[in-house]
């Protein structure tokens, strides 16, 4: 698949247009402003960038003063003239009588956000021509390997892009650009709770493992059927869309605080009966008794009262059967453009559909997982993505899963971020009943089923950027829930008070 081609900020390619979007005015006086007091500088820096300049000159100047001013160093008319003394385009506009005209424009700071907002709109238009200019010009060349489904999700993803970060593709950036993004990330986990560098799943000894769930990773959750995969995926998105909250990040922008807005692709079950165990567990109502109307007048009222509360829950429930990756990916953009998204959980991986058939299921499963991968990237969210393990897991006397265990595991092991299993010993020893004439057996088997009841792993198979092992949580199946389980000494404690 053919890239949208990259759009050259500074307006070269198009030249050849008449009335480009620009204002080489707006640009000079800003710049003059930024030279005169670099604190405007900290006034514009979110709004516009050096690529968001028309003029090729003054991007350079632009960004020659934020690289000197954002190191504690003046930038002024002075000192900038010692860095671009060899620049030919700056000499053929005056060279340094040119920085020093640009310092005589110089606007108001308080104005300065106005004119910003100005050159970075009309740098949107500019690119918005380029890249219509490109689906249509994608779009006349017939060519059999890059057919129109093609070009609408490759167009789409470059919508995308400039709608929510001003650009269509993303190039290199500076290692400084990173390390920057990466400290402004930890610094809002630092104020969140817990002080978790990921979104908080609501499980704490999970968050100990995980660190909570990070943006652009892919994080896999594994069973065998009736382990309780979509109960905790539900409960997962559940604990973070309750917990959704909006704020000042450490920016200054506005974003996610606690919480987030969630999507949930249920492939398998309908949105219905997907809400129906979200109130379970809201209401503690036995999610059978839910289906059946078999609630008492207390039970009914409570039920009625959790679902008062989630109507304003950030969570948004596609049960479309059998949806290409494609169609998946789309939806996911546009549900984040409209509402926001952080976190998106498919259930499950297996019902994905490729957008083309392959030769084989092992590459069609690898379509899918990279897919997502790329979409985890690209909405930088964590997305979890349920699996079905293979049946050689019942064949063995120790039947917690491995990552063998995984259908079509080379590629859903090689893409995921993070791989993790859930296993319920009780669920296996339960169907191990001894007869009853067996009377030792029997003690035994009681013995275990006690001290079983209720438990349940999460097994954590890979983690990228940390530890492997086991997390236990408690699990009660009457409300399809998994809890924070109390340890042994927690325990003792409460008995003691």
């Amino acid at each position: 698949m053919n890239e949208i081609s990259d759009i050259n900020a500074a307006g070269s390619d198009l030249q050849h247009l008449e009335n480009i979007p620009h204002s080489i005015e707006a640009e000079q006086q800003i710049l003059g402003a930024i030279l005169t007091n670099n604190d405007v500088y900290y006034r514009v820096s979110q709004i516009i960038k050096a690529t968001h300049f028309f003029d090729p000159v003054h991007a350079k100047i632009f960004n020659i003063a934020e690289d000197r001013i954002t190191s504690n160093k003046l930038a002024s008319p002075v000192t900038m003239a010692s860095f671009m003394e060899n620049d030919e385009g700056l000499k053929e506009l005056g060279g340094s009588e040119y920085l020093a005209r640009l310092a005589a424009s110089a606007i108001a700071a308080f104005a300065a956000p106005d004119y910003a907002q100005m050159i970075y709109d009309f740098a949107i238009r500019r690119k918005l021509i380029l890249l219509g200019q490109d689906i249509s010009a994608r779009a006349a060349d017939v060519n059999i390997e890059d057919d129109p489904d093609n070009q609408i999700v490759t167009a789409e993803q470059a919508l995308y892009q400039l709608a929510e970060t001003g650009e269509d593709v993303k190039g290199f950036q500076s290692f400084l650009a990173a390390v920057t993004t990466a400290v402004k990330s930890a610094g809002n986990a630092f104020k969140r709770d817990g002080g978790l560098s990921g979104i908080s799943t609501g499980l704490i000894d999970m968050d100990k493992k995980l660190g909570g769930m990070h943006k652009s990773d892919l994080l896999i959750l594994a069973a065998r059927p009736s382990m309780g995969k979509t109960s905790l995926a539900t409960n997962i998105a559940f604990s973070i869309a309750k917990a959704y909250q909006r704020g000042n990040l450490q920016d200054g922008s506005e974003g996610t605080i606690n919480g987030g807005v969630v999507g949930f692709y249920s492939l398998e079950m309908s949105a219905e009966q997907l809400a129906a165990r979200v109130l379970s567990e809201a209401s503690e109502v036995p999610s059978e008794q839910i289906r059946r109307g078999d609630m008492t007048e207390t039970e009914f009222r409570r039920f009625v009262h959790a679902a008062k509360t989630l109507e304003s829950c950030p969570l948004f429930i596609d049960d479309t059967p059998a949806l290409p990756i494609s169609q998946l990916a789309i939806r996911a953009r546009r549900l984040k453009r409209i509402h926001g998204l952080d976190l998106l959980i498919v259930d499950y991986l297996q019902l994905v559909r490729p957008d083309s058939a392959k030769d084989n299921r092992v590459n069609e499963v690898s379509e899918i997982t990279q897919g997502l991968k790329a979409l985890a990237k690209e909405l930088e969210i964590p997305v979890l993505a349920l699996s079905q393990l293979s049946r050689q897991v019942e064949n063995r006397e120790d039947k917690r899963p491995q990552l063998a265990d995984l259908r079509e595991s080379g590629s859903i092991e090689q893409d995921a971020d993070v791989v993790m299993f859930i296993y319920r010993e009780e669920y296996y020893k339960e169907r191990e009943k001894p007869s009853d004439h067996e009377l030792e057996k029997i003690a035994q088997w009681q013995d275990d089923m006690e001290r079983l009841h209720g438990k349940a792993e999460v097994i954590i198979g890979k983690q990228r950027h940390g530890p492997i092992g086991i997390v236990e949580l408690s699990f009660e199946g009457k409300f399809t829930r998994f809890g924070n389980l109390a340890k042994s000494w927690q325990q003792e404690n409460i008995q003691d008070y």
